[in-house]
This record gives C-alpha cells, sequence and structure tokens, in this order.
C-alpha cells in the first residue's frame, strides 16, 4: 500500500547537481531542485515540460555523472534529503529551488528548503515572482531570492487567452519584490528579447527603483528557443545598462552561461 501524500511532499521535476549559469552566483556549485508545474507561458521558455506536474522525477545517481534514476512523485522531503546527500550535499555552495515555480508548493519548498539549509549550503530561490503569499511562507529559509519581473510583451499567464495583449505583471511583481526584499540578498532578472520595448522596460525599472532600490538587476539577453529565434543586440544591451544604471546602483548584464557549455 502507498503511503499518504502529505502537505510537505513535492512534486518534482528532477534533482541534480551543477554550476548556476545565471545570475550574479554564476559558476558557484550549486543542487538544484527543480519543481513541477507553472502557471505562466513563457515565449523562451527552455523546460515546457516543467509546466504541467510530472508523474515521474529523476535523481542524478553521482554527482557530476548526468546519469538519473526515475522516482514516482510526490517525493518526500527525507527522500530529497536523501539524494542530496548522496551528490555530497555540504560541498555546495548553494542548493537552488527552482522549476516550473517553487512557491505553487510553499509547504514543499518551505520544508526541503529547511532540510537542505541545514547541512550547509545557502538556498538560492528561483521564482517567477508573482506568488505572494507562497513567499510570505518560505521567506524566512531563503537566503537569496532571484525573482524574475516578467514583461508582457513575452509572456502570458496559462488562464489567458492564446492570442491579444494581456494585462502587465507590474503590480503583481511590486507586491512580489516587497516581501522578497527581506531575504539577505535581493536579485531581479529582466529577460530582454527582441519583442521588449522601452515602455515595458522603464515601467519596471521605475517599480524597481520605488520598491527596492537596492536590488541587483540582471539585465539577462534571451537565449533563442522556441519561438524567440533572436537575441537582442550587444548595442541594445549595453545601451540599456547604460540607461538603466543613471536610475540603479547595481545594474548587470550576464547570458545564460550554462548554455555556452552545454551544461544542465
Amino acid at each position: 500500500m502507498s503511503r499518504p501524500t502529505r502537505a510537505c511532499d513535492a512534486n518534482l521535476v528532477e534533482i541534480f547537481s551543477s554550476i548556476q549559469g545565471e545570475g550574479t552566483h554564476v559558476g558557484t556549485t550549486t543542487l538544484f531542485v527543480r519543481f513541477g508545474g507553472c502557471d505562466l507561458r513563457c515565449r523562451w521558455c527552455d523546460s515546457p515540460q516543467t509546466w504541467q506536474p510530472a508523474s515521474e522525477c529523476r535523481v542524478e545517481v553521482a554527482r557530476g555523472t548526468g546519469q538519473f534514476e526515475v522516482r514516482a512523485n510526490p517525493v518526500s522531503v527525507e527522500a530529497v534529503l536523501a539524494a542530496a546527500e548522496s551528490l555530497d550535499l555540504p560541498a555546495h555552495a548553494f542548493a537552488s529551488l527552482t522549476g516550473g515555480e517553487p512557491l505553487l508548493q510553499p509547504e514543499a519548498a518551505g520544508a526541503i528548503a529547511r532540510a537542505l539549509r541545514a547541512r550547509g549550503p545557502r538556498i538560492l530561490l528561483e521564482t517567477h515572482g508573482l506568488a505572494v503569499d507562497g513567499l510570505e511562507a518560505v521567506i524566512a529559509e531563503i537566503d537569496v531570492v532571484s525573482m524574475d519581473w516578467k514583461l508582457s510583451s513575452d509572456v502570458r499567464r496559462a488562464s489567458d487567452p492564446r492570442h491579444g495583449a494581456v494585462e502587465s505583471f507590474h503590480g503583481e511583481h511590486e507586491k512580489f519584490l516587497a516581501v522578497a526584499r527581506r531575504a539577505p540578498e535581493l536579485i531581479v532578472k529582466l529577460v530582454i528579447t527582441p519583442a521588449s520595448s522601452d515602455a515595458e522596460i522603464d515601467a519596471a525599472v521605475s517599480r524597481i527603483e520605488a520598491s527596492a532600490p537596492e536590488a541587483t538587476l540582471i539585465l539577462q539577453p534571451v537565449t533563442p528557443f522556441g519561438v524567440v529565434r533572436e537575441a537582442p543586440s550587444a548595442e541594445r544591451m549595453l545601451a540599456l545598462c547604460v540607461r538603466i544604471s543613471r536610475r540603479l546602483a547595481n545594474v548587470r548584464v550576464i547570458p545564460q552561461t550554462h548554455k555556452l557549455y552545454g551544461a544542465l
């Protein structure tokens, strides 16, 4: 007989060891716990398999091998911790909760963060930056909040119609930011595509400037994937960085580095 599912059990896609490929901690050893399920649809998303809850979770069997075994969902906190320990958890600078969207499963995300953090690594939450209640439930367990600021030119909610303009995410992100700034470190990431307009970028920057000017803003040129076929030019990224740096103290342009050498 299978055991009853508990609120702290998680629907996961994978657990593996790699190197952080994005943001200010790029290059650091990181254990990734990827959650299943997401309520957004980004045109450039490179992991659409995470949009729906997964029936199975793959777990790397030994650190750095890229070899996996498959386990049924949901996965208990104890099983996550055992998998992490088998991948030499204390040797990692960070444990990243990513997705999908981890904050759609706040009890599980909080329990996993607490268990992993007790073994040494800092907890880095990678989130779409909209689930305010979910963040409230886990913020005490998080060392670094790395939140996206979604631009409606390229992102829509799963509930939105597939075509036509959609409501911006600015107001929801600002509410999320008010909670996120309680973390020891706050990173805001803007993915820039050829469709990203100055108006929507400036609106995002204005909200960040007013609500959390101490945040590090990452301007990430999109890695072409799916229907997004081109990245913005170097000239475009440099111009944005120069202009926004007049308003925010810490602005950086950082692409997805793990894509350059084929890492997970």
